[in-house]
């Protein structure tokens, strides 16, 4: 049922989310966590990481994916579509706007000190995971084996690997779940035949018209359909594509664009909206703003189509033991992949020797574990700081 006052409410603070989560995907966990968790209660932390390890499992954007589940949990498919729409339109707005002209953010010096803020609340979300996940020698020994394997096996395909290794390893322990009464699986297929069903008529229709803009739509849908990791991962895959081997744009201007969508919050999928609109640019100002809604709809509707699809059918899976006891390992999992990340951001602090970035990390870790000063606080501080030094 649609409950009007409570789910504005709730859209706000998805928009609110979508233009002051600055980061990744860890990023944007950690700041799920304090916003819809601990101040709004929308869900509990056991629901908020269930979504994730799902999610996690999903090519496309994860981030995107979870707010989405989160939406459809709170009020159906179509809370979901608006939740979709709140936390993407954002990025994609400014992205687009960036592609018409917008290059002066290419001086990252304004924002040098936001990174090492954002670390320092992956940091803190990977602590809270640690805490919640890792009370058991099978959960700590995952997290050690996901850990070295993640820092030595630098591949996008190592992730879903590691979370599929981890759940596989924890149903062992299926005997220590209670059984619950079964009911036979209905399984709504629609969304699953709309994933690989538009993948298909996209590249035949391509195929056949060889009109370029179907060509790109296409291009950007396949991405979006086998992209796991999150945009750290999309964007070498569009750079080798459009860049390196299509050379339908330049490296300076995909570059400003991958900085621009790499600072800015929400999002960092909608790099693809800037894309757009440059791959467009000989098609006039209407066809650059198709363009933009092209690069938006191409990367985003494969992974929505997905997590309409499982998110149905979970409560289902859930009856079944080794389900559930495959979630701890795909959590602890989840937890190694964060530590991950924090290792790979803080590297070219390490070779730089940036004491100062360390610094930034330590204090944010603490104010975000030990104050209730919101991250936004944080990151315009940050942002201040870059500007009064550049």
């Amino acid at each position: 049922m649609w409950r009007k006052p409570k789910h504005i409410e709730f859209l706000w603070d998805v928009l609110f989310l979508a233009m002051t989560s600055f980061g990744g995907v860890q990023v944007h966990i950690a700041l799920f966590l304090k916003k819809l968790v601990k101040e709004k209660a929308y869900l509990t932390e056991d629901e908020l990481f269930e979504i994730q390890a799902l999610c996690s499992f999903l090519p496309g954007p994860t981030s995107t994916q979870m707010i989405t589940a989160i939406g459809f949990k709170r009020g159906g498919a179509n809370l979901a579509y608006l939740t979709l729409m709140a936390w993407i339109t954002p990025a994609v707005f400014v992205m687009t706007l960036a592609a018409f002209g917008m290059t002066y953010l290419r001086n990252r010096d304004v924002i040098q000190f936001v990174t090492p803020v954002g670390i320092g609340l992956i940091l803190q979300a990977g602590w809270i995971m640690a805490k919640k996940f890792l009370r058991a020698p099978m959960y700590i020994l995952i997290f050690l084996f996901t850990l070295f394997t993640g820092l030595y096996i630098q591949s996008p395909f190592i992730f879903p690997l590691l979370l599929l290794i981890g759940g596989l390893i924890s149903s062992l322990n299926f005997k220590d779940f209670p059984r619950q009464n079964k009911h036979k699986m209905i399984i709504p297929w629609a969304n699953f035949h709309l994933f690989w069903g538009f993948a298909v008529f996209l590249a035949l229709l391509g195929h056949f018209t060889d009109y370029f803009p179907i060509r790109i739509f296409e291009n950007f849908y396949r991405n979006g359909s086998l992209v796991f990791g999150g945009g750290q991962v999309l964007v070498p895959v569009l750079y080798t594509e459009f860049v390196e081997f299509k050379h339908l744009i330049r490296e300076d201007d995909f570059l400003t664009g991958m900085t621009l969508s790499q600072t800015l919050p929400g999002p960092v999928f909608a790099l693809t909206s800037y894309l757009g609109v440059l791959l467009m640019k000989d098609f006039g100002i209407i066809g650059e703003l198709a363009g933009s809604v092209i690069g938006a709809l191409g990367i985003f509707l494969p992974g929505t189509f997905l997590i309409f699809f499982v998110y149905r059918i979970w409560g289902q899976l859930k009856q079944y033991r080794f389900i559930r006891a495959s979630l701890p390992g795909i959590q602890s999992v989840s937890v190694g992949l964060t530590i991950v990340a924090v290792y790979t951001f803080i590297h070219p602090m390490i070779l730089q020797a940036n004491y100062i970035g360390f610094g930034i990390i330590l204090v944010s870790f603490l104010v975000a574990q030990m104050t209730k000063l919101p991250p936004i606080a944080l990151f315009l501080i940050a942002l201040l700081a870059g500007v009064i030094v550049s």
